[in-house]
């Protein structure tokens, strides 16, 4: 039965959070910087050639440098989304991700335009970077990080999966990208979440959870397990 004076707890002491800074992060495996047109080139490197990793974004693949070059340009210069470009330590830029529909109103920040070369992909330091993004959004003060992605991205609901994100559902016929239907999975994690996570985070970063050959002792999805809300489209492929 509906209950008119049911209404949510209150946010006590509630106050705005800042947007994000541009002040650069850095792990033990992992740099992140404000993407600029000088970070064009190296990602260009990195990504050329392998139109797949466009598949699920908004634009792409580019023919050449060059249009690869203005796209960079004209995302680096905007506020929201805000952009970062992505490098192991030791290496070269390798990859972009970006912080978007940033609300500190309500509290909410989702991460999103992830491209990681193949060589970034799978590594320590790409999960090193998703958790920089988040530890400063949480460290700021945001209380709902969110990650959405084509439901037909198999890929990318395994990764929200594997770090934590709970599924919250899937939003048919959300939008249209590149003259193609798109229904979009949602996922999120919330402040209440993220002790939990960063502890899982820290303890597979840990240098010693790999051995000489950089093979993990334990899978970040073993320690993640339980504390965000399954999506039922990954856990039936296995």
């Amino acid at each position: 039965m509906f209950n008119p004076g049911a209404v949510g707890p209150l946010v006590d002491g509630w106050r705005a959070p800042p947007v994000p800074d541009l002040a650069p992060m850095a792990g033990a495996w992992v740099e992140l910087a404000p993407l600029t047109p000088g970070h064009a080139a190296a990602l260009w490197s990195a990504v050329a050639g392998d139109d797949g990793l466009w598949t699920y974004m908004a634009v792409g693949p580019f023919p050449d440098a060059a249009g690869f070059a203005a796209w960079v340009a004209q995302v680096s210069a905007g506020a929201d989304p805000q952009f970062w470009a992505i490098r192991p330590k030791g290496g070269d830029w390798a990859g972009v991700a970006s912080y978007l529909r940033i609300d500190p109103a309500h509290g909410a920040i989702e991460v999103g335009n992830i491209l990681f070369s193949r060589t970034l992909q799978g590594t320590p330091a790409a999960t090193e970077a998703m958790a920089l993004m988040m530890a400063r959004a949480f460290g700021l003060g945001y209380r709902r990080y969110e990650w959405k992605c084509n439901a037909l991205n198999l890929p990318s609901r395994r990764a929200a999966q594997r770090l934590g994100f709970s599924f919250e559902g899937v939003f048919r016929q959300h939008m249209i990208i590149k003259g193609r239907n798109r229904d979009t999975a949602w996922f999120s994690i919330t402040d209440a979440d993220w002790p939990r996570l960063k502890a899982a985070y820290d303890r597979w970063l840990d240098p010693a959870n790999f051995d000489a050959e950089g093979r993990q002792r334990v899978a970040l999805s073993d320690l993640t397990r339980g504390i965000g809300a399954p999506d039922p489209a990954v856990t039936a492929q296995g």
